[in-house]
């Protein structure tokens, strides 16, 4: 009696579970959802609030708008080479700094210290930009991909991962001969999964929406990353309204409207197709990394 009334609390347990996080997952995707019904609506019905489950009256003008500049398309190259050039500097360095810390080597708490005290205390916006000029990155790529080329946060995270390879194994490694390089390549890598896909991810994310570099150490339109262009593009629809007078400026302003929901589709567009490949090793690899012993 007493094991049937258990079974029985725990399906409604479990039951009032599902309930509150199916409405926690509806509240999470609903503002996404709304995003991309309104960039295919109307901008008058989205104003006026007619816009709740279902696109109304398929306008397509903002998605033209925005295809049609031809920066976009450099602007997307850009931010490809920068992301692909910035992860390479990355995943690289965070690697081999992770791997070096997490073994017994000399004044390694040291250098730790000094590193985490990056995390706290910082030059500001003004020496690090005089810093880019001096060393003449401005206007170059270098600009958007050397500056932060470690995050201390993912250094640690994976450093933690590493240190939880035991020392038998990587004395095993020694003994047939690998250096500490070949122990890196061939048996921690190969191991560590989960822990470079969450790295990826992160710094993957951080390099596709970085505008705020372009603003401080680009002024050549032809190197803007992909989000500054997506933001000159709302700009200048909101002068263009400034200028206008009349019913000519409230259709500007509808465009503009419009522009605003079609802009955050087209830059979040590749990351959301990312996220899926990369989601069954996010959890497993945050905690991993994140958690010692």
């Amino acid at each position: 009696m007493k094991k049937t009334a258990v079974i029985t609390g725990d399906k409604i347990f479990d039951f009032i579970i599902i309930i509150v996080l199916s409405l926690v997952l509806l509240i999470v995707l609903y503002p996404l959802y709304f995003i991309i019904i309104a960039s295919f609506s109307d901008p008058l019905r989205v104003i006026s609030g007619k816009v709740m489950f279902w696109p109304v009256d398929i306008n397509l003008l903002g998605y033209q708008r925005i295809m049609n500049n031809a920066e976009l398309w450099r602007g997307y190259l850009n931010t490809i080479i920068y992301t692909s050039v910035g992860l390479a500097f990355n995943m690289t360095l965070t690697t081999l700094g992770g791997f070096a810390l997490s073994r017994r080597i000399p004044g390694r708490n040291v250098m730790m210290l000094l590193i985490t005290f990056t995390m706290y205390f910082s030059g500001g916006m003004i020496p690090n930009y005089l810093l880019i000029r001096s060393l003449g990155m401005l206007n170059t790529m270098w600009a958007m991909v050397l500056p932060g080329a470690i995050s201390v946060f993912n250094l640690i995270v994976m450093r933690t991962f590493f240190s939880q390879f035991s020392v038998e194994l990587m004395e095993a490694a020694r003994i047939d001969g690998c250096s500490a390089f070949g122990t890196l390549c061939r048996i921690v890598l190969p191991l560590s999964g989960p822990v470079l896909s969450v790295i990826v991810l992160y710094y993957g994310v951080s390099h596709w929406n970085e505008f705020f570099k372009g603003i401080l150490y680009l002024s050549n339109r032809t190197k803007y990353p992909l989000q500054l262009i997506l933001r000159n593009i709302l700009i200048q629809n909101r002068l263009d309204d400034s200028a206008i007078a009349g019913d000519a400026a409230a259709n500007v302003l509808l465009l503009a409207e419009s522009i605003k929901y079609g802009v955050i589709i087209v830059s979040s567009l590749p990351v959301m197709m990312l996220y899926p490949f990369l989601q069954k090793y996010f959890v497993k690899g945050a905690m991993i990394g994140a958690i010692k012993g």
